[in-house]
């Protein structure tokens, strides 16, 4: 891949906008005012033959009136007209194209002539292409929202690359609730130029991206993506949801990307051999892309501390489940809680650690301590259920705190409840520390930290 190239896409100092509109309910006045949070940092041109400003700004009959080099060229109009407009976009010699107008393969069979045309354009210029059938491109660092999108996300260490436009759409709104960011968020859709794997590549080796998360329903050529993400791995962690497991699925795909979806048992098989981590559902790719964008990776061997008994268990199932061990303690975690006058006598001798319902911030902070100082404890899922006198935000003070005395050892809250531990999440996400609300969940990104040690 030509990184060089791709960069005119993922780094543009120009931006035309062809389709510019600031008619109410279009997907180009969605992408205007998304293209103007970033108008600081580049410049934008808006081409619309029947609009002369637009947002107060010129816009351009054709491309080709526009003065400047582009770097990224953004098409927007009824897919019968894109042809055209792209054999005008490759004479100016633009740096990329992003095709965000659908109608093309994934609608039959003269959609998938009009793409093949569209491909045979650029591919003898020469010229990168997103889509078509696509949202688009973000990257909240560099204020680059060259989508349709309702919102801008978060910047952060995530990147997230989707053959799916619309997921992204709910993914970035649930994003501001779970407190996370992204470094990169692509949709490319029928992939009919750049492909999955040219975005792994680049995101393997962007400095600002920590962990890797990919949407997809087919793999367009499996040789390249072993090779690929073999290469990923071996830097970051790559967890993929793959869509079109069964063969309703799988007919769902088709009419939605017009890819093949191919053998599950080949695809998970192929995962596997490379590294990634297959998950099952957005919520667990989301809960572990956010655990290995914050926390560092951990040997096998933890431990679980919990004010409530059932709780632990439902953990330690969990953990078994998923391979994770839970570290045997040493007498002397008991003795030092033992001798302590603020822990409850008929706490636990074991892991998971129970000190008891009535716990307060004190004996949250002593139990950390003991079990954070242990050599064979790699990391700690603390666990906290709602009582009477559960005191939420000190609880997450505490928790905050023992994460700056070991950094190196992740933790894993599992605040449980609903509206009332709501201020102390907020806490400790702010301080980047994931907190769930399930065993489950908490069970499944201490894995995700082991998995990709």
């Amino acid at each position: 891949m030509n990184f060089k190239k791709i960069n005119k896409i993922l780094n543009p100092k120009t931006i035309a906008l062809i389709g510019a509109t600031d008619r109410s309910g279009s997907v180009g006045l969605g992408i205007c005012k998304n293209l103007l949070e970033g108008k600081k940092d580049r410049k934008i041109f808006f081409v619309n033959p029947f609009r002369k400003k637009i947002f107060g700004q010129k816009s351009y009959d054709v491309i080709g009136s526009i003065k400047e080099p582009i770097d990224l060229v953004i098409v927007v109009v009824p897919a019968k007209i894109v042809l055209k407009i792209i054999k005008e976009v490759v004479r100016e010699k633009v740096g990329g194209i992003i095709i965000i107008s659908a109608g093309f393969a994934e609608a039959g069979k003269k959609g998938k002539i009009l793409q093949d045309k569209i491909i045979e354009t650029v591919k003898k210029a020469d010229i990168p292409l997103v889509g078509p059938n696509c949202l688009g491109i973000l990257r909240p660092s560099i204020n680059l929202n060259a989508s349709f999108a309702p919102v801008s996300p978060q910047k952060g260490k995530i990147a997230f690359i989707s053959q799916s436009g619309a997921l992204v759409d709910s993914i970035i709104d649930r994003s501001f609730v779970e407190n996370y960011g992204f470094s990169l968020i692509v949709s490319y859709g029928n992939e009919a130029g750049l492909s999955m794997c040219d975005f792994l590549e680049w995101a393997k080796d962007d400095p600002e991206t920590k962990a890797i998360g990919v949407y997809v329903e087919a793999i367009k050529d499996g040789r390249r993506f072993m090779k690929v993400a073999r290469e990923v791995v071996k830097k970051k962690p790559l967890l993929i949801l793959k869509a079109g497991k069964t063969k309703t699925g799988q007919k769902a795909v088709s009419s939605h990307t017009a890819a093949l979806a191919g053998s599950q048992k080949i695809c998970s098989a192929a995962f596997k051999q490379v590294g990634a981590l297959e998950v099952d559902s957005l919520e667990e790719l989301f809960d572990n892309l956010e655990a290995l964008a914050w926390q560092p990776r951990c040997k096998n061997g933890i431990a679980v501390l919990t004010n409530g008994g059932g709780c632990g268990v439902l953990v330690a199932d969990y953990c078994e489940k998923l391979g994770v061990k839970l570290s045997k303690l040493d007498q002397k975690v008991f003795r030092k809680l033992e001798k302590s006058k603020i822990m409850h006598p008929s706490f636990s001798r074991g892991n998971p650690l129970d000190i008891i319902g009535d716990a307060l911030s004190d004996r949250y902070e002593l139990a950390m301590e003991v079990l954070l100082s242990q050599e064979n404890v790699h990391g700690l899922i603390v666990a906290q259920t709602l009582q009477t006198m559960t005191e939420v935000e000190k609880n997450a003070k505490v928790t905050i705190a023992a994460k700056k005395r070991w950094p190196k050892k992740p933790i894993i809250a599992l605040f449980m409840g609903g509206k009332y531990i709501l201020p102390g999440e907020k806490m400790l996400e702010k301080n980047k520390i994931p907190n769930y609300s399930d065993p489950r969940r908490a069970a499944l990104a201490i894995s995700a930290l082991i998995k990709n040690k």
